[in-house]
């Protein structure tokens, strides 16, 4: 019995050992210089995002990490042509743009591989039609959560199993993709022209938006459904993150972009907050504990995988097949990493419909006019029911109680 206690006291012990192996000053760095005002936003085909993809390289190589972008260097080039607009199609009359994906591999003479990535591109100064600033023209968008944060994530982690010591049974690619803020180019890119065999891909992992784990240390895992292995590992090594599950293999970042070669993913996400896609997403709000306790989970993962064949690939439906079209909005924030009843509310907008109802960050929408409100999928019904000028109420949850307020959409 006694040592039934100290072997459960002993693992229990080494569970945050996996985030100690993950340096938040090294983190802390990677995001200071990616979110710094010099590199101007890393806006896609900058100046300034040479300068990052530059710095990724750098780390690749002091690493050790052989160069598996394309001529014997660390980059994957490509062109492409921007969207008129985040609605529009391209632009055939504007000039080709020119940008980098970063590709680093990390060979274990296995005959799969892993792949672990995350965009490094963001906002830039604004010209793009994608901030959601009031006026966010000539105004620096630093992207320190969005995505510097997974973009350290990923140059911390090809440090850990390159150094820990330990020859996996797969291999490495690690990947920092540019242009994924303007439509997933330079994972679309990739994954039409890589640097190695594809079919030889187990899965992949990605990470967007790893920078702001709350105090419930509530993250979201996309992709799950896309390999049966998946969702007994997460359960199995969460510790105390409290982790929802999103089982489609297609949603709005790169790893979609591997999805739709047949490919499982993992997607890692602390959720939207109310700095989303705005100058303000800085490194001051990054919590670089909690990011390394949500990279600890990644390695956990990774090596739980590493152990096993090649994962079978699965299909999932995709969500955006059924989702309703609306044209107007509360200005809220949704909190997607919620596992409760109705929509959290994670930031309310200044000046914005809801804002002038009085609705507060942290009430729970229950009820919308004459719709209820279950998730996130009622809520966006229950929008598109309503036009510009139309007034209703809006039924929230406050501490022990419920409010109901009164709404005219803008």
């Amino acid at each position: 019995m006694k040592f039934t206690l100290v072997l459960a006291a002993l693992m229990f012990s080494l569970q945050p050992l996996f985030s100690q192996n993950i340096s938040e000053q090294n983190l802390r760095k990677h995001v200071g210089f990616l979110a710094s005002d010099k590199l101007k936003g890393r806006g896609t085909g900058t100046k300034e995002e040479e300068k990052a993809a530059a710095y990724i390289a750098k780390q690749f190589k002091k690493i050790g990490l052989e160069k598996m972008g394309g001529n014997g260097s660390y980059y994957h080039e490509f062109t492409f042509k921007k969207p008129k607009d985040p609605h529009g199609g391209v632009d055939e009359s504007a000039p080709a743009i020119q940008s980098r994906n970063v590709a680093a591999y990390l060979d274990n003479h296995a005959e799969h591989t892993i792949v672990i990535g995350a965009h490094y591109d963001h906002l830039g100064l604004g010209h793009d039609h994608n901030s959601l600033d009031a006026n966010p023209e000539g105004k620096i968008h630093n992207g320190a959560d969005d995505n510097a944060s997974g973009t350290a994530g990923v140059i911390e982690l090809a440090r850990y199993f390159a150094g820990n010591g330990i020859r996996e049974q797969h291999n490495f690619l690690f990947l920092c993709f540019s242009g994924e803020e303007l439509g997933l180019y330079g994972s679309k890119k990739f994954t039409d022209n890589p640097s190695i065999d594809l079919s030889k891909v187990s899965f992949m992992v990605n990470l967007d938006m790893i920078g702001r784990l709350n105090e419930e240390k509530r993250i979201m895992v996309g992709g799950v459904g896309t390999a049966p292995d998946f969702v007994p590992a997460i359960n199995s090594l969460k510790g105390e993150l409290g982790v929802r599950l999103d089982s489609a293999g297609i949603g709005p970042s790169d790893h979609t972009s591997f999805y739709l070669k047949d490919i499982p993913v993992l997607f890692f996400f602390t959720g939207q907050h109310s700095d989303y896609h705005k100058p303000s997403d800085d490194i001051e709000k990054v919590n670089f504990a909690g990011e390394a306790e949500v990279l600890g989970f990644a390695i956990r993962m990774i090596e739980s995988l590493d152990k096993t064949p090649k994962l079978t690939f699965q299909a999932t439906k995709a969500k955006q097949e059924n989702t309703p079209r609306f044209k107007v909005t509360l200005g809220i924030m949704p909190d997607y990493t919620w596992e409760g009843e109705g929509v959290h509310v994670d930031g309310v907008t200044d000046g914005k419909t809801a804002s002038k109802a009085g609705m507060l960050k942290g009430d729970v929408i229950i009820g919308l006019g004459d719709f209820e409100v279950k998730n996130i999928q009622d809520y966006m019904k229950a929008l598109s029911a309503f036009s510009k000028g139309d007034s209703t109420t809006v039924k929230v949850k406050r501490e022990n109680g419920e409010k109901t307020l009164d709404v005219t959409f803008q």
